[in-house]
C-alpha cells in the first residue's frame, strides 16, 4: 500500500479522498491555486502546495507543475478525483512514464472510452447495445445532414466525440436547429476537451439516465454496484441522483441485465478501478450511452446501499490489491438519494450564483450524510464550478428517504449564496418525483422555474422578520400520501413558496438560502445575471429585436449562459464585445422602443 498519495483536485472531492487516504493509514498531498489558499482541503491535507495562478489552466491543469510537486512531495501515487484531469490520458501516461501510480484505470482504457466514437465501436463489438447513430466522427453540417435524412432521422443529438458532463451536447428537433446545435457541439468540445469532432446519435424524448458502478482490480475480478438513477437533469447535467433506480426494481431481472451490461464493457478495456457505464432507458429498452473513467460525483448513493466504500477500493486496486468484496457479496439495502447543492439561481433558468458564504450550517442526523468542501466564509468562485456540497440521505424505502431528504434540505442553511435547495425541495414535493418521473416537463418550464425565486432575506440583526405563507397540500410519494406544510417568505411573484417540510413547521430562515441581486432587467436595460466572460454576441446596435431572442452567451462557471431580450424593441445600446468580463447586473445592452411610424 501507498505512503504517501497526492490528491490532484479541490473542493469536497478532495476532502473526500482525503478522508479515505487517512483511514488507509496514507498520508495526504493537497494542491491548491492562488485563490484557493485558505480552502477546506488544503487545511485538511497532511502537506500542501502551490500550484499557481487562479485559472485552471494555470493550476489544477498544469501537468508539468503538478509532477513537479509529486516529485517535490515524495508522493507514490495520484489520485485525480473527478473533473479536471481525472479523464485525461495524457496525464495518466505523463504519471506512468514518472514512476507515480495513477490511481485510476490505464491510459489506454481512458483513451478507448474517452472517445465516444471509439468508445460506441468498442461497445457495438463486444455485443453492448448502444443509441443507434454513428460510430465515425461527422466532419460536417451537410454530412450530418445527408445521414440524419438517411438513417437516424429527427429529433437528433450532436455530441463531442470528447464531450462529458453535459458539455458539447446539442439537439436539433428538426432541420432548422441543426446548424446551430452542430456548431455549439463542435465549439464547446474545442473548448472543454480540445476536440472539435462530434457524432450523431438518435435522441431519445424522455429517457431514463441509468447508469452502473462498476470495480475492477488487476487479478481479472470486474464486479458491479447496482445501478444509479441520475435523470434529474438540468442542461444535461445531473442535479439530483438515486439509487436503486425505481424503474429497474420494476422489473424482474433487469438489474443482472443491466449488471452483466456494465461489467463486460470494463472488461472489453481491461479496466481497473472505480468507473461508471452510463446508460439510457426508454420503453424497456436499456442502450450504452458512455464510460466514464473515474470515480462520480455521485457515488455516494451507492455507498450508502451497498455499504462500499469505492473510493477506498480504487485505491486499493491501484495499488495492486484485490478487491475486498466479491459479486455474490453486494446486496443493495434500503434506498439512497443525493441532492447538489449548487450556488445556481434556477428562477434563472440555473444562472451560475457564486459569491462568498456568510453563516453556514449543514443538517445532521440518522441516515444524513453532507460530502462539502466549503464552510463559514469560504468562496464559491466564478473560476470552478458551481458545487458547494452534496447532500445524501438514506433510509429504508424511497418514501422515507424522500422524507428524509425534505427534512434535511430544511435544515441547510447558507447565508450569502442563492443555491439550488428550493428547487430541489420543491422537485422533491412534486407529483412527478412521486410517481419516479425525469421531471423534465418541471425543469424546462421557466415560468415554473420563476416561481422558486426567494425574496432576500432580511440581514442579521433586522429589527422586522422575514414575511412568512403558509400553505398545506398532500404529495404522494411511492404511492402513499401524506401531507405537507409550506412555511416560507414569498416569491418575488407574489405565489407560495416551494419550499416543503414534510408535517411540520420551521422558522423561515431555515427554508431557504439567501444572497442580494443576483442581475436581471429594468426598463429598458438588458443587466448580467452573473459575472463571468462575454462568449458570443448575436446582436448588433440598431437591430429590432423580440422578446426572448438570443442577445449574448456569457461564460460563467464552466458553463454556457444564454442571455435573452428581456422584452421587443431596438438595440439602442450594446457596451459589450467578446472577450470582455461582465459583472453581475452589469449593463449587456440598452433596448427602445421602436420609434412610430411617421403619421401614426
Amino acid at each position: 500500500m501507498f505512503e504517501k498519495v497526492l490528491v490532484a483536485n479541490r473542493g469536497e472531492i478532495a476532502i473526500r479522498i482525503i478522508r479515505a487516504l487517512e483511514e488507509l493509514g496514507i498520508a495526504s498531498v493537497a494542491v491548491y491555486s492562488e485563490i484557493d489558499r485558505d480552502a477546506l482541503h488544503v487545511r485538511r491535507a497532511d502537506e500542501a502546495y502551490l500550484l499557481g495562478g487562479p485559472t485552471a489552466a494555470e493550476s489544477y491543469l498544469n501537468v508539468e507543475r503538478l509532477l513537479e510537486v509529486v516529485a517535490q512531495s515524495g508522493a507514490q501515487a495520484v489520485h485525480p478525483g473527478y473533473g479536471f484531469l481525472a479523464e485525461n490520458a495524457p496525464f495518466a501516461r505523463a504519471c506512468e512514464e514518472a514512476g507515480v501510480v495513477f490511481i485510476g484505470p490505464p491510459a489506454s482504457a481512458i483513451e478507448a472510452m474517452g472517445s465516444k466514437t471509439r468508445a460506441r465501436e468498442i461497445m457495438k463489438a463486444a455485443g453492448v447495445p448502444i443509441v443507434p447513430g454513428t460510430t465515425e466522427p461527422v466532419a460536417t453540417v451537410e454530412d450530418a445532414r445527408r445521414i440524419i435524412d438517411a438513417e437516424i432521422g429527427y429529433p437528433v443529438a450532436i455530441k463531442a466525440a470528447g464531450g462529458g458532463g453535459g458539455k458539447g451536447f446539442r439537439v436539433a428537433m428538426d432541420e432548422s436547429e441543426l446548424e446551430k446545435a452542430f456548431e455549439g457541439a463542435a465549439r464547446e468540445g474545442e473548448k472543454f476537451f480540445s476536440d472539435a469532432t462530434v457524432y450523431l446519435e438518435r435522441y431519445l424524448p424522455d429517457p431514463r439516465h441509468v447508469e452502473v458502478q462498476v470495480l475492477a482490480d488487476r487479478h481479472g475480478n470486474v464486479i458491479h454496484l447496482g445501478e444509479r438513477d441520475c435523470s434529474i437533469q438540468r442542461r444535461h447535467q445531473k442535479l439530483i441522483e438515486e439509487s436503486p433506480a425505481p424503474v429497474v426494481d420494476a422489473v424482474e431481472g433487469m438489474r443482472e441485465r443491466i449488471g452483466r451490461i456494465a461489467t463486460d464493457a470494463a472488461r472489453a478495456v481491461d479496466y481497473v478501478g472505480a468507473g461508471t457505464i452510463e446508460g439510457l432507458w426508454q420503453d424497456g429498452e436499456y442502450y450504452f450511452l458512455e464510460m466514464n473513467t473515474r470515480v462520480q460525483v455521485e457515488h455516494c448513493v451507492t455507498e450508502m446501499v451497498t455499504g462500499v466504500d469505492i473510493v477506498k477500493e480504487g485505491i486499493r486496486a491501484a495499488a495492486g490489491e484485490p478487491l475486498s468484496v466479491r459479486q455474490e457479496d453486494v446486496a443493495l439495502r434500503g434506498h439512497a438519494i443525493e441532492c447538489r447543492i449548487n450556488a445556481e439561481d434556477a428562477s434563472k433558468n440555473f444562472a451560475p450564483a457564486p459569491g462568498r458564504i456568510g453563516a453556514y450550517k449543514e443538517p445532521s442526523g440518522p441516515g444524513v450524510r453532507v460530502d462539502s468542501g466549503i464552510g463559514p466564509g469560504g468562496e464559491v468562485s466564478p473560476m470552478y464550478d458551481p458545487m458547494v456540497a452534496k447532500l445524501i440521505v438514506w433510509d429504508t424505502d424511497r418514501e422515507q428517504a424522500t422524507r428524509r431528504m425534505l427534512r434535511a434540505l430544511g435544515e441547510y442553511e447558507i447565508e450569502g449564496l442563492k443555491t439550488l435547495i428550493p428547487f430541489h425541495r420543491a422537485i422533491l414535493a412534486s407529483e412527478q418525483w412521486a410517481r419516479g418521473e425525469t421531471c423534465r416537463d418541471l425543469i424546462e418550464d421557466r415560468r415554473w422555474l420563476k416561481t422558486l425565486a426567494f425574496d432576500p432575506a432580511p440581514a442579521a440583526g433586522d429589527d422586522e422578520p422575514a414575511e412568512t405563507v403558509e400553505q398545506a397540500y398532500t404529495v404522494e410519494v411511492s404511492g402513499k400520501r401524506f401531507d405537507v406544510k409550506v412555511i416560507g417568505p414569498p416569491f418575488a411573484g407574489g405565489a407560495p413558496a416551494a419550499a416543503p417540510a414534510v408535517n411540520g413547521r420551521r422558522p423561515a430562515r431555515s427554508t431557504r438560502s439567501r444572497s442580494g441581486s443576483s442581475g436581471g432587467a429594468g426598463g429598458d436595460t438588458l443587466a448580467s445575471p452573473m459575472q463571468g466572460n462575454v462568449f458570443k454576441v448575436l446582436v448588433e446596435p440598431g437591430q429590432t429585436v423580440e422578446e426572448g431572442a438570443l442577445v449574448a452567451i456569457i461564460e460563467a462557471m464552466k458553463m454556457e449562459n444564454e442571455i435573452t431580450a428581456h422584452k421587443s424593441g431596438v438595440i439602442a445600446e450594446l457596451p459589450i464585445k467578446v472577450g470582455d468580463a461582465v459583472a453581475s447586473g452589469a449593463t449587456l445592452a440598452v433596448i427602445k422602443d421602436p420609434e412610430p411610424a411617421a403619421g401614426d
